[in-house]
Parts: structure tokens; sequence; C-alpha cells
């Protein structure tokens, strides 16, 4: 049956209108960004066998353009019509984070660095870049490394924070692994780190730590 005949209720677009995009399955929200499905099956139809191909919504949009372009129903033109939405909802991340205060908000924060950094299958260490007000003048990636590291250079973290103006700086890193537990090596390091940018009067706020859907802050567990 095509989605047009299914009660109003249940389809969709009408749902998405009625109560708000949260109230939508991984698979109907995927079904309103294809738009269509192909002979045989509906929008919806084709969403469920995605998602049962991908293993998850995540997988799915993370995918690389081949492994993309693998699946029926999916080809260059939607692989550019989601790396757009996803650029988007990054951009609109980064837009909040520049209007308010990084620091107080925490979890807007959080959830931003997840969206940039969670996906890397290898280390990446980045920072916020904030002024005098805590506002993020901007983020940046700074170190990649190998599956479980990446090489951190006080020198050229300083160097970035005086480019930028910062007043201070928030710190992250992903694991690769998926663990958002920080190592030995992670708390040195930034130690180094607050050592250096204290001696030309810039803060380290926290330091952050990406895991596959859990993130650890240094400053909440009292460790600046």
């Amino acid at each position: 049956m095509a989605i047009k005949d299914w009660p109003i209720d249940e389809r969709p677009r009408e749902k998405l209108l009625r109560h708000g995009a949260h109230a939508l399955s991984d698979a109907e929200l995927l079904a309103i960004f294809l738009r269509t499905g192909v002979t045989g099956l509906s929008a919806v139809e084709l969403a469920r066998n995605l998602l049962n191909a991908f293993g998850s919504l995540r997988a799915l949009l993370e995918a690389d353009l081949k492994l993309f372009c693998q699946q029926h129903g999916l080809g260059p033109a939607k692989f550019v019509q989601l790396q757009a939405v996803m650029e988007m909802s990054h951009r609109h991340m980064e837009s909040t984070l520049s209007r308010g205060d990084a620091l107080v908000d925490i979890v807007t924060t959080k959830r931003y660095l997840q969206q940039r950094l969670r996906a890397y299958p290898h280390e990446v260490f980045a920072c916020l870049f904030l002024d005098n007000k805590h506002r993020m003048i901007q983020f940046e990636e700074l170190f990649r490394g190998t599956l479980d590291g990446a090489a951190v250079y006080p020198r050229e973290v300083v160097k970035q924070a005086l480019a930028h103006n910062a007043a201070a700086v928030i710190f992250a890193h992903n694991h690769p692994s998926g663990l958002a537990e920080p190592s030995e090596a992670d708390y040195q390091i930034t130690q180094r780190l607050k050592v250096a940018l204290e001696l030309i009067d810039i803060r380290v706020l926290d330091h952050i730590v990406i895991g596959d859907g859990e993130s650890v802050s240094f400053a909440e567990l009292g460790k600046l």
C-alpha cells in the first residue's frame, strides 16, 4: 500500500507536523529524507531495509560514498544531500555555541564535540578557542594520530591560541575504541598544556574525551 493511502497519523510527514520530529522512528525520519521509495517498496519500507542493511541509522549516516551507493535506492545525489544536511546540523550547533556560554552549557558543548569527533577511525585532538566571555571563536582539529593515539605538541597549541586571540580553551579528543575513560597520558598532556597556556594568561576550562555515545569531562571529574 502506498503511503498516501495510510491513515493520516501513520504518514511520516503528517505525523511530524502533528507531533514533532521526536515522535518519529529512525525509519520514518529516513523515509522523509528519501522522499520516495523504489518499485515494490514504499519510502518507509525502503528506509527499514536500509537500516537493516547498515545495522543502524548512525552507520548509514557515517558511510562513505562507495558503501552508501552500494545500497539499492541510494546514489551520489542522495549522498550529497545527506552530507549537506549533516553539515547544516554541525553549523547550527556551532552557531548555538558561538551565541552562548560554552562552559555553562556543557550539554550543548558535548553534543557538538560528539558530532565532530565521534566518527573518526583514528584519534583526533581538537580545541574550542573561546573569547573572554567563553563564547566560541573557532573549533579546530589540531592533531591526528593512529587508532590509539595522537601526538600533541604544546608549542603548536599555544601558537594557535595566540593566533585566535583566545582567552580560554576547551580541549577535546576522541577514543576510537568507543570508551571515553581518560588515560593517564590524557591527564598528563592536559596538565602540560595547562601550564604552557597559563604563561600567556589563557585558561583551560575543560578537556572532554569523546567515546561512542558517551563523553567524559575533566572539569566535571575535578581533574583540572
